[in-house]
């Protein structure tokens, strides 16, 4: 067998194509950005054309870097920006409108108007999901709704919608599928029957016909074509669920954190969803085969890393992501004030797409030093929130908590993170996580790996920071957090 294995990540910012070696480390990796459109406030669009073209270049870079060659791929997995909505021509392969982002919205009025019977809850039982802008499912009713023609071209039977899992894979094999844990955060499917839910389907008016098969997170989808032709694409997860896997969470009560363009805490809740009552998504963790399904609790945060980029794009006020904690470093603390980045309302455990971001507590002592830290303690603030709803809807006290994403390799947050949370924060070998789950769900399926005792002999800790801080610093911190957030609430009437 063929000694190493691709992943595909498909981010929210960048592509990236990386190869793993058996025991799980980056053999070679190429990684491309793409553009952020913003047409309106609040609307967020990526061209899909652009994304295909940014991986296929990113496959074959990093083919180049290695010196490999695509036959010596056992598979390739996909790893994916979940939610972010893709709605194409079945015979051009043409999309009828730009991607709309899982940050976008625009579907606000939509989700009003379906929560007005049943209140923002009404399909949660079901789909273990809030009616929020977040999710796909609304954001096909605004294309097929608003887009001319587009109507009447699915009445024909003329369009395909995938999540960019989908959208990759289609490119790739000519195949329409989706796994399970992409699926599930649609608001269409049904977390038991693991099936689209033919009463929502209508209530939205999606047809059944648009839609991929939904299948399990590592089995044989289909061969490539191209460059990679013949090659196994065997594993697809939503990146946060991608993440859990990389990081061997396999067993009960085992949770991560993911720094990335927004910050997600997942927790595996076993073989039975666990509804939520504090604000948190119930959602699919993976499905291996023909195994049962794992499902897992999870606390989405919109904007983290993003809050970052940010601060460089659009303030100019550092050059590269990475200059954040020298300049943070200038400062002992944030000077009393927080930054709120509701720059897209709300996500867990609050939902309040009528939020927007707020700086609280300026005074004239507050200088850009003060300003970066509460920009990295406003991801630490937010995890711990979600880590409380956490708690209180599992009944377990989590003990110590993984994390990955490119956040991760910035020690004051990391720090700051153990710090107001009360417990380690340890930081694997291999902080990809995201892409080698992706890269151990297809291996699986093709026999690269044989079960999740080999998996778990590659994870090995690289880092780890205890709690230094006092027991009434934090919690006056925290309250302070707290308070301000409650201050960017019912700004968009």
């Amino acid at each position: 067998m063929p000694g190493y294995i691709g992943a595909i990540d498909q981010g929210t910012t960048s592509t990236r194509f990386i190869i793993f070696d058996h025991d799980g480390r980056i053999v070679a990796a190429d990684q491309k950005e793409h553009r952020q459109i913003y047409p309106k406030p609040g609307w967020v669009e990526h061209d899909p054309l652009e994304i295909w073209e940014r991986t296929q270049e990113v496959m074959q870079g990093a083919l180049a870097i290695s010196g490999l060659q695509p036959g010596d791929l056992a598979a390739i997995g996909i790893t994916n920006q979940r939610e972010t909505t893709v709605v194409w021509e079945k015979t051009s392969g043409k999309p009828i409108y730009n991607a709309i982002v899982w940050q976008d919205t625009r579907t606000d009025e939509i989700c009003t108007g379906l929560a007005k019977e049943g209140g923002q809850d009404r399909l949660r039982a079901r789909t273990g999901l809030p009616l929020a802008t977040y999710f796909s499912g609304p954001k096909i009713k605004w294309l097929l709704d608003n887009i001319p023609g587009a109507r009447l071209k699915v009445e024909n039977g003329e369009l395909l919608f995938g999540n960019m899992d989908s959208w990759v894979i289609w490119n790739l094999t000519g195949e329409h599928v989706t796994d399970v844990t992409n699926a599930s955060r649609t608001l269409l499917m049904d977390l038991k029957t693991l099936d689209w839910d033919n009463e929502i389907l209508g209530l939205l008016g999606i047809p059944r016909c648009i839609l991929p098969e939904i299948r399990s997170s590592s089995e044989i989808y289909a061969t490539a074509r191209g460059l990679f032709a013949g090659i196994p694409v065997s594993g697809d997860l939503g990146d946060q669920q991608a993440a859990l896997f990389g990081q061997v969470c396999f067993n009960p009560g085992e949770a991560k954190n993911t720094y990335g363009t927004g910050c997600f805490m997942l927790l595996n809740t076993g073989y039975e969803p666990v509804p939520s009552t504090s604000g948190l998504l119930t959602t699919l963790g993976y499905k291996i085969g023909g195994q049962p399904a794992v499902y897992a609790l999870e606390g989405s945060v919109a904007i983290t890393g993003a809050l970052v980029q940010w601060l460089r794009d659009n303030l100019k006020m550092i050059e590269k992501s990475s200059d954040i904690e020298t300049l943070a470093q200038e400062v002992e603390d944030s000077g009393g004030i927080y930054f709120v980045p509701a720059f897209s309302g709300l996500f867990a455990p609050y939902w309040r797409s009528d939020a927007r971001g707020a700086i609280l507590g300026l005074t004239r002592y507050i200088t850009r030093s003060h300003i970066a830290r509460a920009v990295l303690e406003a991801s630490a603030y937010q995890t711990r929130e979600v880590l409380d709803a956490m708690n209180k809807d599992s009944g377990v006290k989590l003990t110590n908590l993984k994390v990955d994403g490119g956040m991760v390799f910035n020690e004051l947050l990391m720090q700051f993170q153990a710090d107001i949370l009360d417990v380690p924060v340890i930081r694997p070998k291999v902080a990809e996580t995201t892409a080698l789950g992706a890269a151990y769900a297809a291996g699986l399926a093709v026999g690269f790996w044989q079960n999740f005792d080999e998996l778990r002999q590659n994870w090995g800790i690289d880092k780890e920071w205890q709690p230094h801080m006092e027991s009434s610093q934090r919690e006056k911190l925290y309250a302070g957090w707290k308070k301000a957030v409650r201050r960017t609430f019912d700004w968009v009437e």
